[in-house]
């Protein structure tokens, strides 16, 4: 086991279990008093579930993700004396990073409130887009933009590229928290693969964060799995996909001696939420309605009408992510030739999902 992974493991069992663990108390909470302060969501129009539901596991997922990574900040720049020699090598590396970290955190923050406001009170689309933007371009003007090559390297287009992906994430997410343990389950597993890809070249800072996130998920999956008893909320999936999208950009996924088509990793780990995301957007488009309203024509509902159940959806769902995102795991060590397996691999298997939903035989 390299190094990275030896200090990962450390670094994980000091993060992850905090935010687990607070994130699991946060959602009790949460399913107590979120009625009383009127975050309930009711059934009706196209949502599927049959009775009224608490909101406020978005609050909690933000609230422990936010305190644990809080807390070790403290504890890298006040106590690192205490922590193990392994693991304070690395904390000048990552305090000179604490900058973008503290940047982006306060971004999601807006953008989690932000969707906090939704569940209380429907904004309008336009708006919603419109703060999604400003934020993601903030994040930008602070300094973070995806790391592209060749005729992609200006930094106008690395800057409106970054900015797409990370709205485009926010509200890949958004439309995917549509049934019980989906945006939660789908994001635990995205977090891990980025977590490994970037840990597989070296880098330390991201992944740690990712840990928190990871941490932070499962303890709201614990109040979310089939049957939910909390809901993320718009808060929640809004801020989920603003913090991956972000934390994706901040990652190195290749480095020196490594293939530059690590940087492909992104599109293969997110490839079923973009594919949900797209193939919605043309449904409704193709039927004439509006792209921003919500119905019951996604992904997963789907494959429901094919005859799963919602809790077989959600896994269905969850392996065809794992299986499309394993395979970037291997991006940083290949040539062209062996990228170009990998990516034919995701898409013949998107292409046999696409084909077994819309069949008509």
């Amino acid at each position: 086991m390299s190094e990275s992974w030896v200090v990962a493991v450390e670094i994980g069992a000091a993060l992850l279990l905090p935010a687990f663990l607070l994130s699991l108390g946060f959602c009790a909470l949460a399913r107590q008093y979120a009625p009383e302060l009127g975050f309930l969501d009711r059934p009706g129009g196209h949502k599927g579930h049959q009775i009224p539901t608490p909101l406020g596991g978005g609050v909690a997922i933000w609230l422990a993700t936010t305190l644990v990574i809080a807390s070790a900040t403290l504890v890298a720049v006040f106590g690192k004396s205490w922590l193990p020699a392994s693991v304070a090598t690395y904390i000048p590396g990552m305090l000179s990073r604490i900058g973008e970290l503290g940047a982006i955190l306060g971004l999601a923050t807006v953008i989690m409130v932000m969707g906090l406001i939704d569940d209380r009170k429907s904004l309008h689309w336009g708006l919603r887009l419109g703060i999604q933007i400003l934020c993601a371009t903030l994040v930008v003007l602070s300094g973070v933009r995806l790391t592209l090559y060749g005729p992609f390297t200006h930094p106008a287009l690395g800057g409106f590229i970054t900015v797409l992906w990370i709205v485009g994430l926010t509200n890949s997410f958004n439309m995917l928290d549509n049934m019980d343990g989906l945006a939660a389950s789908v994001g635990m597993i995205a977090a891990a693969l980025f977590c490994a890809a970037q840990l597989a070249v070296g880098s330390l800072f991201p992944p740690a964060v990712l840990l928190v996130l990871i941490g932070a998920l499962a303890g709201f999956l614990v109040h979310n799995h089939n049957p939910a008893r909390l809901f993320m909320g718009d808060a929640g999936s809004n801020f989920l996909g603003f913090l991956l999208g972000s934390m994706t950009v901040v990652g190195a996924f290749t480095g020196e001696g490594h293939s530059q088509l690590g940087v492909l990793t992104p599109l293969l780990v997110m490839a079923v939420p973009l594919y949900d995301t797209v193939s919605v957007i043309l449904i409704r488009l193709s039927e004439g309605r509006s792209p921003f309203l919500g119905d019951r024509r996604h992904f997963s509902h789907r494959l429901v009408a094919r005859g799963l159940t919602p809790k077989h959806a959600v896994w269905t769902i969850d392996l065809v992510t794992l299986a499309c995102g394993l395979g970037a795991l291997l991006l940083h060590r290949l040539d062209y030739w062996g990228g170009l397996v990998v990516l034919a691999q995701t898409v013949s298997l998107l292409g046999v999902v696409a084909i077994l939903e819309f069949s008509t035989g």
